[in-house]
């Protein structure tokens, strides 16, 4: 997670910083837990805890990992209103659809539209 993602999330959460990440290391960011790899029973253990959502913010191979393996309930998309010829997209091959159904959604007055959407298992 980049440095000010990470702020921006820590300034906004008195729950624990979880952050995925193949290079970083545990000792040199005691301020947050590290993890390395993926563990559905670990995630089943997270989700159990009593009025919790997990909300993960982050790069498209890691959502890819948490929607094959079951574990995402809602997915919150927003677009912004800018015309790109190019960028990341929000699923890395190989493409699995996911069905969705529509549950809720919000137009700025800046022209940005955020979609949530209900994971159909």
């Amino acid at each position: 997670m980049r440095l000010q993602a990470r702020d921006w999330v820590k300034r906004r959460s008195q729950e624990p910083l979880l952050v995925f990440s193949r290079t970083m290391k545990q000792q040199d960011h005691p301020e947050v837990t590290v993890v390395s790899e993926l563990n559905p029973d670990w995630v089943r253990t997270l989700q159990t805890r009593s009025g919790k959502d997990i909300w993960l913010f982050g790069g498209s191979e890691l959502f890819r990992s948490f929607l094959d393996s079951g574990q995402v309930d809602t997915v919150e998309v927003n677009v912004i209103p800018v015309l790109l010829g190019g960028g990341v997209p929000l699923l890395p091959p190989p493409y699995n659809p996911a069905k969705l159904r529509l549950l809720s959604h919000k137009i700025y007055r800046s022209g940005r539209v955020s979609l949530a959407y209900q994971v159909q298992h």
